[in-house]
């Protein structure tokens, strides 16, 4: 490209139609190692899709969790390579640029029969357009919200990939992701209080490390058991993961007034046993429709973000003490009760509104083998 520029400058100044001529098919055939390069990528960013999925749903274990989130950020990940296509547009637009000049200096042979002083974009530059959306429409906002939620799309066409919308309701899809906020909101609530909690019970304060520490360990599990749950169920795990978060909610408020350190860490263990998220992305993969999947990601991560802020935010207004009968309501305690309150609401609205979808019959279940080998046939590709 750089010395084709040169000697496009050159040719500016003193034109010589036979070398323009052929500095017009110099920039095509650079044009065309771009489209198999674009081409490329798209190939290869859906076999990784279709991979992941159909492995996912072969095994009945969530492998994309871990696949994604461990690559999606890392400096020595050739994921990025797939996915990050800022310099390749940059080389597209200067060669559409380029080749636009050097046909309006040439004339358009597409355009003889026609006013001379029209100049028509080159074939080939419409061919790299087009490749371009393609790549960017796959890796859009909407798609890498959908990606960092580990929501992975994919183009195949049958009835398990894109369910109709009889087997979606749009409370459902809410109750996720109200579950998803309420869930981050437990999460970050006590960060800011969790310190004091622990030297009021005679801890050292660097013990709240542990304390919030936990929660994630004990995510780990419960992302393993929800995922395989969610095979047969969603309402029933949603159920399962309120209970275990308002008990434990309940737990770590009672822990200030039993004066132990074991009772506030064994709450914040069953907090994270009850963390659903697995679950949330499932349905939102599973049974929203292609045509709105994307926003329910963007939403699923919007909400997890708007989780996070309000946790601490949250916690700085509970600054009160008082005394109801032999229960201390303090700050420490607080968040606590807030939450277990917020789960008892959650799964009274759960138990009425969420409707079961409808499971994938029998015989898609016997095609996964199938589906399978077309995600192998495009990692090969």
């Amino acid at each position: 490209m750089q010395a084709l520029n040169e000697k496009r400058t050159a040719l500016l100044e003193q034109p010589v139609l036979s070398q323009i001529s052929d500095l017009r098919e110099a920039y095509r055939e650079i044009g065309q190692d771009l489209l198999k390069l674009l081409r490329f990528l798209d190939t290869n960013a859906t076999g990784i899709r279709k991979i992941l999925k159909k492995f996912d749903k072969r095994m009945g274990y969530t492998f994309t969790d871990y696949y994604v989130s461990t690559r999606s950020d890392h400096p020595y990940s050739q994921l990025q390579q797939v996915f990050k296509d800022v310099g390749i547009k940059a080389v597209a637009g200067a060669l559409s640029r380029n080749l636009t000049d050097v046909q309006g200096q040439h004339g358009s042979y597409l355009s003889i029969y026609d006013d001379p002083s029209i100049v028509l974009k080159d074939p080939v530059i419409d061919l790299i357009d087009a490749a371009v959306d393609k790549l960017t429409h796959s890796t859009n906002f909407l798609h890498f919200l959908g990606n960092h939620a580990l929501i992975i799309s994919d183009e195949i066409s049958s009835s398990e990939d894109h369910p109709d919308d009889g087997s979606y309701q749009f409370i459902s899809l809410l109750l996720n992701l109200a579950n998803t906020f309420l869930y981050m909101v437990n999460t970050y609530i006590i960060v800011p209080t969790a310190d004091d909690y622990s030297v009021s019970l005679g801890a050292a304060a660097t013990v709240c490390g542990i304390i919030i520490g936990s929660n994630a360990v004990a995510q780990v599990f419960s992302s393993i058991y929800f995922s395989s749950w969610s095979n047969k169920s969603y309402y029933k795990p949603l159920v399962f993961s309120s209970i275990m978060l308002l008990i434990g909610n309940t737990l770590y408020a009672l822990a200030y007034d039993f004066n132990s350190l074991a009772v506030l860490l064994m709450g914040r263990l069953l907090c994270g046993l009850g963390s659903a998220r697995a679950v949330n992305r499932r349905y939102i993969n599973d049974c929203v429709p292609v045509k709105i999947r994307f926003k329910a990601s963007a939403g699923f991560v919007s909400a997890s973000a708007l989780g996070m802020a309000c946790g601490p935010a949250l916690a700085a207004l509970l600054q009160v003490k008082f005394k109801m009968h032999a229960i201390t309501i303090n700050q420490n305690t607080l968040p606590g009760w807030v939450m277990a309150f917020a789960w008892l609401f959650y799964l009274l609205w759960l138990w009425f509104s969420f409707k079961e979808p409808s499971r994938v019959d029998e015989g898609n279940h016997q095609n996964l083998n199938t589906g399978f080998e077309v995600g192998e046939d495009a990692w090969q590709c």
